[in-house]
């Protein structure tokens, strides 16, 4: 699993896992306002420079992957934040290996996302017409359409974000997802659980996130106006803060 790492060494370790289709780059926005935080972030398998074995894929799978990861680098115990398919990920984590994860953020994603017949369908597009044939698709779930009208260029690179991650591997994580029903599992997250939810989120709308905060004792719930799917982009700065005051506290 490729990843990179900054920060203070000895500081407050925080992993961020990004979106389905998406690389590291993503988390770019956060990077400043996370500095006094040891930050990993990383792309998941079959995602940017992860290795892209054939799918399908398993939650399980995403799951065991950042555990190596941890224990290649040496991290017995850290933060976790995660946004879509990364969330997913967070859940998977926080209930199997509790040990492993002192706090955690789950951004604009869902414990349960069915149809799996979608999902079975988006896999099947891409690798039979390649990732250019949902970029735009994706791209309309990813930011509002004020966003994308007034910010053209902010908005291009994750198009091309989304063209270029690997089809074999964006396809195997849309099997990890249809097949992935966490809604059991939460009531065992014990980390403390900072939800936040974009309100104009196409892909998890905020019901998802109410769902997940219902699951999950203690934790609190955000919903933030003027975001869409990838809300980390769309409201930097608000999403940095709470990432880091909630990791921080």
């Amino acid at each position: 699993m490729f990843q990179r790492t900054s920060g203070p060494p000895g500081a407050p370790v925080l992993l961020l896992g990004g979106s389905l289709g998406s690389n590291l780059d993503m988390w770019r926005p956060q990077l400043p306002a996370l500095a006094d935080l040891r930050v990993v972030r990383f792309d998941h398998r079959g995602h940017g420079a992860s290795p892209a074995p054939p799918g399908p894929y398993r939650m399980e799978d995403l799951g065991r992957d950042v555990l190596a990861l941890l224990d290649r680098l040496g991290i017995a115990k850290a933060s976790y934040c995660g946004l879509s398919l990364g969330g997913m990920v967070g859940m998977w984590l926080a209930a199997n290996a509790p040990e492993r994860i002192e706090k955690l953020v789950l951004i604009c994603t869902a414990a349960h996302l069915p149809p799996a017949e979608g999902w079975a369908a988006r896999a099947e597009q891409v690798r039979s017409a390649g990732m250019g044939s949902i970029a735009d698709a994706v791209l309309g779930r990813w930011f509002t359409p004020r966003f994308r009208a007034a910010l053209p260029a902010k908005v291009a690179p994750y198009r091309a974000m989304i063209a270029a991650c690997p089809a074999e591997g964006y396809a195997g994580c849309c099997e990890a997802i249809g097949g992935m029903d966490l809604r059991d599992e939460l009531p065992r997250i014990t980390a403390p659980t900072l939800v936040i939810a974009g309100a104009d989120d196409p892909a998890t709308p905020p019901e998802h996130g109410e769902r997940i905060h219902a699951g999950i004792a203690g934790s609190r719930l955000v919903v933030l106006p003027g975001a869409a799917h990838l809300a980390n982009v769309e409201q930097a700065d608000a999403i940095a803060q709470l990432i880091h005051d909630h990791v921080r506290v």
